[in-house]
């Protein structure tokens, strides 16, 4: 009789200890993406000298993720930042139809943030004066700015952070570009044009992938913008999908542009009231007279 072939059953993996694996990655990987939103938010901050001792910071609350992701990420600095300032979390409710009025006070109680709910109905005006089939950014954008700016002056807030991100700033910059003839887009630091409000872009270094990562882990109770939810067409939406485009096709292309914006040459583009063109030749004459003839040495 023929010995039996005895065959070793491997090992099978502990569903247990994968799990506790996975779930030790899934906590470093959050580590690491939550300390890179912070170093960024840092490094943007100390750049462009956002906040000061003693500001008190009007964090502009919409719902989304990006607004969300602002707050905690400045709590989370505020804690070992170097100069000591209060935050103050401010949502306008613009009355749209169906608006969840207690998901951001419940919220906001949670995590015991100071905080006002500014009620403003620029909804109807929207609705109103914008024909059909029109953008309704603008002008929503215009109102929205015209009341948190207001408010701002009433509690004394001496800085108005928003949570534009840098495919915000890039967005816009060809937005002005190709339907606005002009070479500008959303600074990290913006003072406004009657002098009285600060406006700060903590977010300005951050990918909004990774701040859509961090919103999705962080599960915020995200409240959809409805007015403008419905316009698949806008001109930004195109621009964003370009820009998509792009970076899937050239990694790395938007952090190259995003640093052009920081890395400006006024002499190489053809603003006149940017650059002194008509007086290069006194330079040139300057820089001739200064020049030292060494064929008389």
């Amino acid at each position: 009789m023929q010995d039996a072939v005895m065959t070793e059953t491997p090992d099978q993996p502990d569903a247990t200890h994968n799990g506790a694996g996975d779930a030790a990655r899934t906590r470093r990987e959050f580590n690491k993406l939550q300390k890179r939103l912070r170093r960024l938010v840092g490094n943007a901050i100390i750049d462009y000298d956002m906040i000061r001792e003693g500001d008190k910071v009007m964090v502009c609350l919409s719902g989304g993720k990006d607004s969300y992701t602002m707050l905690e990420i400045l709590r989370n600095l505020q804690r070992n930042a170097p100069v000591d300032f209060s935050l103050v979390a401010v949502n306008l409710d613009q009355k749209q139809p169906g608006f969840p009025e207690h998901v951001l006070p419940e919220y906001l109680d949670g995590i015991g943030v100071d905080y006002h709910i500014l009620e403003r109905d620029t909804y109807s005006v929207v609705k109103e004066k914008t024909p059909e089939g029109k953008s309704t950014c603008a002008l929503c954008s215009r109102l929205r700015r015209g009341s948190l700016y207001g408010y701002a002056e009433e509690i004394g807030a001496t800085k108005i952070a928003l949570g534009h991100h840098r495919e915000d700033i890039l967005e816009t910059l060809f937005l002005n570009m190709f339907f606005g003839g002009s070479l500008k887009s959303m600074p990290p630091k913006l003072l406004s044009d009657d002098g009285k409000n600060m406006v700060i872009r903590p977010l300005a270094y951050c990918r909004e992938a990774d701040i859509a990562e961090f919103s999705r882990r962080m599960e915020f109770p995200i409240i959809p913008c409805n007015l403008c939810g419905s316009q698949p067409n806008l001109q930004r939406q195109v621009v964003k999908e370009m820009l998509a485009d792009w970076e899937a096709s050239h990694p790395g292309r938007l952090e190259s542009m995003f640093k052009a914006v920081t890395n400006v040459a006024p002499s190489q583009l053809a603003d006149r009231e940017l650059f002194d063109f008509a007086g290069l030749e006194e330079k040139q004459a300057r820089m001739q007279a200064a020049r030292i003839d060494f064929t008389e040495l």
